[in-house]
């Protein structure tokens, strides 16, 4: 018996195919479950039924195993009910519609798990104390407050670049966790704006982040004939400026990168002049001795510059002044831990180490990126000036 749903039931199914990208066979398929357990439900629960949905004319069929009398093999029989269009046409309507949501809420959690480490742009549709509410366009991501910047007021209708952090299933759909403080909303920020990191000739290294406040990041180039922190900077610093502005102001030091631990803990601890630097590989440990009249300023307000340097090069490092290494005191020690433990007195190291390497400023005739006026970018520890647009301040003590 040839049971139609309607007949232009498939029709729509497929305009629903092509419209919001969800698969027919699937829906088919889940129907087809649908009308079995209907019918076991309203006319046999003992027989072992199928029931098939044609793919072309959208007839329904019902079968069930029967045993041949005659010759004793099992085979299929169809049985299907003569009023079974009713149940079967509210069963589809039912199934459809509930496969037609969980689709699209499948396609949306695929849509963004992707994006999972990637920044995107939404509208700020509610801030509350808890939480903040972003219109991503098909999904409103969650801002918790723990992602929030210290500071920072998100109003309604607020345009927003947001990092996502994480994606879940939910009985509600899909709901997407993003992030204004996460280190990686810094660095694809710098990709977004400068073209030497997605073309790939420059790479960010290292990222440190005291988001709201400062940040530092660290930077390598695969072509000697790029300076990787002019390319970050930008000329006459547009490209760091158009980052600063996007995250309210957060001050930013681009630093270039080096393998050698020594060089790469003295860029780290820019804009302060570093004499040298002894490492202990031990110890995990680098030894950095300033001139006196740079202590304050490699330490930092509040010990943020050497916190941050800790925590881009993953290094525990010891900051003395000349006059503690020659009177033999203690000097300060930044660990790349938990924020908390990251700034407190340490005990001098290890005293008849070998000296394992000094830094200096670089020449001047080191290539400098296009479009860059000389004296613009700190090009290492020991640079005299530091752009305007990265926030760092020039006066000795400022952080």
């Amino acid at each position: 018996m040839r049971i139609g749903v309607n007949q232009d039931w498939l029709e729509a199914l497929r305009q629903i195919e092509r419209e919001k990208g969800i698969d027919a066979e699937t829906v088919i398929q889940a129907l087809e479950t649908a009308l079995l357990s209907a019918y076991k439900r309203n006319y046999s629960t003992t027989d072992e039924a199928r029931v098939e949905v044609n793919r072309d004319s959208g007839s329904i069929h019902v079968f069930v195993e029967r045993v041949d009398p005659e010759t004793g093999e099992t085979g299929e029989v169809e049985v299907t009910p003569r009023d079974f269009g009713r149940i079967a046409a509210q069963t589809a309507k039912q199934v459809i519609l509930q496969r037609i949501r969980e689709a699209e809420r499948d396609l949306v959690f695929e849509e963004y798990q992707e994006k999972v480490g990637d920044i995107v742009t939404g509208i700020v549709q509610q801030s509350e104390q808890r939480y903040a509410l972003v219109d991503l366009g098909k999904v409103e991501a969650l801002l918790p407050a723990s992602e929030q910047m210290p500071g920072e007021r998100y109003r309604h209708g607020m345009r927003l670049k947001v990092y996502v952090v994480e994606v879940r299933r939910s009985s509600k759909g899909p709901q997407v966790i993003v992030s204004r403080t996460h280190p990686g909303l810094l660095k694809r920020l710098f990709e977004l704006e400068v073209p030497e990191i997605s073309d790939g000739y420059v790479e960010i290294k290292a990222v440190a982040r005291e988001p709201g406040h400062r940040s530092k990041i660290a930077v390598a180039s695969s072509d000697r004939n790029i300076d990787p922190v002019g390319a970050c900077v930008g000329a006459r610093g547009s490209r760091v400026r158009m980052v600063v502005n996007e995250l309210r102001g957060e001050k930013v030091d681009i630093v270039p990168w080096s393998e050698s631990p020594e060089e790469f803990v003295a860029n780290a601890l820019s804009p302060a002049k570093v004499k040298k630097v002894i490492f202990h590989p031990e110890e995990e440990l680098c030894e950095v001795i300033v001139p006196d009249s740079q202590l304050s300023l490699a330490i930092g307000k509040e010990g943020q510059n050497a916190r941050l340097a800790a925590k881009l090069t993953g290094w525990r490092i010891d900051i003395r002044s000349d006059t503690q290494e020659r009177e033999d005191r203690k000097g300060y020690t930044a660990y790349a831990g938990k924020d908390h433990e990251a700034w407190r007195a340490g005990e001098e190291g290890g005293a008849g180490e070998e000296e394992a390497g000094e830094t200096g400023t670089p020449g001047e005739d080191e290539p400098q990126a296009e479009g860059v006026a000389p004296g613009e970018v700190d090009r290492a520890a020991g640079g005299e000036e530091q752009t305007r647009e990265t926030g760092v301040e020039k006066e000795d003590g400022e952080g």
